[in-house]
């Protein structure tokens, strides 16, 4: 039997050297196919300390403001389609060079969100950390930011409510455990997700707090959610699944005591696998005070609720894990 010989180095060089002369014109024809990644101007940046910003400068601002600066291999095409696809995403969920247009305690919410993304690992991206390692928010770094935040918070925390307001929220608690909502009931979200009135009547699951915005939240959940709980079924949650997250404002009461205020707005979480496929298997929804409306220009704001529970998305995209697992 004939056996067949290997080729030989000079002919393998003379392939290569065909491959490189045939393909570098290409890669050169590509370097001009690009859509320009524009620095539109700062027309109002976060309002923070410098030293709150320096941070969010080295690990943020690439992606999240208007003050971009790409490294020389995120302009070599293809790499740079991609970068730029990504800021511009970026830029449409948080904007650090706009931000400082909406109210203090929305900014503060929203860096808020950003420091938890952070310490779940979310942010920066894992894939743009390997190839950025400057991005890395080191221990140290992360202090700044929650620090800054816990500083917001304590000067925020020692308001305590007249008789007056304690009246006053009180009867509006009073009003919302009897109400099922305004006459007619509360309009859809803008993606379709129907408002589910009986959420008051579910067991609570857990509760959270936001020492940021002065804001505390009960999770509630359905009898489906309850079962699943009940026989350890929650990774994923069965369909028919529904969370309310109920959040409420937060005064002290002048003896160092925290209780409820005004009523600020209910979330709701719709387990739905294949009606939902295209948000993670659930329909979200938000409506906002006492006459809940729903938020949202149009049914691309649940894009804004996927990003935001994508760091547990080995959870099933669900951040709250129940106090207790029996029925």
């Amino acid at each position: 039997m004939k056996m067949e010989s290997a080729p030989a180095p000079h002919s393998r060089l003379r392939t290569l050297l065909w491959l490189i002369a045939g393909g570098l014109p290409i890669f050169v024809a590509l370097q001009f196919l690009r859509l320009t990644l524009t620095n539109p101007p700062v027309t109002s940046e976060l309002q923070a300390p410098e030293d709150v910003k320096a941070v969010l400068r080295d690990s943020c601002y690439n992606c999240h403001s208007n003050e971009t600066k790409l490294p020389w291999f995120d302009q070599i095409v293809p790499a740079y389609w991609l970068v730029s696809h990504d800021v511009k995403l970026a830029r449409q969920h948080l904007n650090f060079s706009e931000i400082g247009a909406q109210p203090q305690a929305k900014q503060k919410a929203v860096l808020y969100e950003a420091v938890n993304q952070i310490q779940l690992g979310a942010m920066p991206l894992p894939s743009y950390r390997r190839v950025h390692p400057q991005s890395v928010v080191t221990e140290s770094k992360l202090r700044v930011l929650r620090d800054y935040l816990n500083l917001s918070a304590s000067s925020t925390l020692a308001t305590v409510a007249s008789p007056a307001e304690v009246q006053l929220e009180d009867a509006q608690y009073a009003k919302w455990i009897q109400s099922s909502g305004p006459a007619g009931g509360a309009p859809n979200s803008p993606n379709g997700v129907g408002f589910v009135p009986e959420y008051k009547n579910w067991r609570a699951i857990s509760s959270t707090d936001r020492f940021d915005n002065n804001t505390m939240r009960v999770i509630l959940g359905n009898d489906v959610a309850i079962g699943a709980i009940a026989e350890n079924r929650i990774n994923p949650w069965p369909d028919g699944t529904i969370f309310a997250k109920v959040t409420w404002h937060t005064h002290s009461d002048g003896t160092g005591l925290v209780q409820t205020g005004a009523f600020q707005q209910v979330e709701l979480m719709i387990r739905d696998s294949r009606k939902y496929e295209s948000t993670k298997g659930w329909g979200w929804g938000r409506w906002l005070g006492t006459e809940l409306k729903p938020y949202g220009k149009d049914a691309a704001f649940a894009s804004e609720c996927v990003d935001c529970h994508t760091p547990v998305q080995k959870n099933d995209y669900v951040y709250t894990l129940p106090l207790e697992r029996r029925p």
